[in-house]
Parts: structure tokens; sequence; C-alpha cells
């Protein structure tokens, strides 16, 4: 704790950092998750590839999927950044699809009869029923992502693992702990955040 109060600019520039590589993967991996998710949802063949597929990446540890990548991406934030992406899918995709197969049919039928378009429903009605198991979805990405972007500092992508991997490799415990506090911190205001934003949405 030492150097958390002695260096506060250090530790808040590395947990900047941290926010901007966790908040630029979510961005990005729910934008692939919500088309996924819906595919899964309607289709339940395809539906099981996609699963299944994903499932596969997901079980690949962490430093091996960023040794796997730096052939193609090489060392820093792109190859930290693809697979924090890579990563939250399993996730984001499993709610996306469970929170739309458990949407009212006659709420869906409601709304058609109403005169809404296929669009129209699934943005006006069947999105907004889902919202709270997908939201549940994303927590848990974003506290899964907050966690495996500290092994990123291994791959010179920094964030907060930066200090954790210095304090380990020059016997720094002060540095290594101010690190790890500030990533626990994080992902529990983050937890408790997206926690309230799913109980409104329930």
């Amino acid at each position: 704790m030492d150097y958390l109060l002695q260096h506060p600019a250090t530790v808040g520039w590395r947990l900047l950092q941290h926010v901007e590589l966790v908040g630029a993967a979510l961005v990005v991996a729910c934008a692939i998750a919500l088309p996924l998710g819906v595919l899964v949802a309607r289709k339940r063949r395809a539906g099981g590839v996609i699963l299944a597929g994903l499932n596969v990446i997901y079980t690949i540890p962490s430093l091996a999927l960023f040794a796997l990548l730096i052939p193609l991406l090489g060392i820093g934030t792109w190859t930290a950044l693809v697979a924090l992406v890579l990563y939250a899918q399993t996730v984001l995709v499993r709610n996306v699809a469970t929170g739309l197969r458990g949407v009212a049919p006659a709420l869906v039928d409601a709304a058609r009869g109403l005169g809404m378009s296929p669009t129209q429903t699934f943005w006006r009605v069947e999105v907004p029923q889902a919202m709270p198991v997908i939201i549940g979805g994303v927590r848990l990405a974003s506290i899964a992502l907050i966690s495996l972007a500290t092994l990123a500092s291994w791959i010179d992508a920094g964030g907060l693992g930066a200090l954790v991997l210095y304090g380990l490799q020059h016997d720094d415990p002060s540095r290594a702990v101010a690190g790890a506090v500030a990533a626990a911190f994080l992902a529990i205001t983050v937890d408790v955040g997206l926690r309230t934003l799913q109980r409104r949405f329930s």
C-alpha cells in the first residue's frame, strides 16, 4: 500500500490504461456478440457450432492465447485487445441468446399483431425484455476482462498488470500490491455499477 500512497499519479495512469483496454475490448466484444447471440437464439444447429467454437477458445489459457496471437499481431495492445474480445464472446453470446430465448412468445405475437416489423419487434420488444440477462453477461465479462487484462502486461500492453509484473520481477511487493489492489477496486466498482443497472432493467 505504500507505493499506492506515494505514487498515486503512476497508479492512476496505469488504471486509466487498464480501463481503456478493457473498455475498448468490451465495446468490440458486445458489437460482435449481439449478432452472434441472435443467430444462436434463432438457429439451433448453427448456434451449437458457434458455442462449441467459442468454448474451445475459452478453454485456452490466457498466456497461451497471447503467445498464439503474437506471430500474427506482434507484442502490444492490439494482441491483448483481440485476446480479450475472444475471451468475452462465450459469456456474452450465451447471455444474449438466453435472454432472447426467454422472451415470452405472446409478447412477440402481440407486437406483430400491432403491425410492428420484425426489426421493430426485435429492438422495441425482444431486446428490452432480454436486457437484464444481457447486462448480467456484460457484468460477468467485464470482471473477467479486468482480471485477464492484468496478464496483458506480459506482452507489453500496459495497465495495472505492469505494476504487478514489475513488482514480482524486482522484488518490490509494495508495487505489486498497489497494482493488485487497484485492479480489485476497479472490478468491484464495475460489478456494483452494472449490478445496479441490471436491477433497474429487471
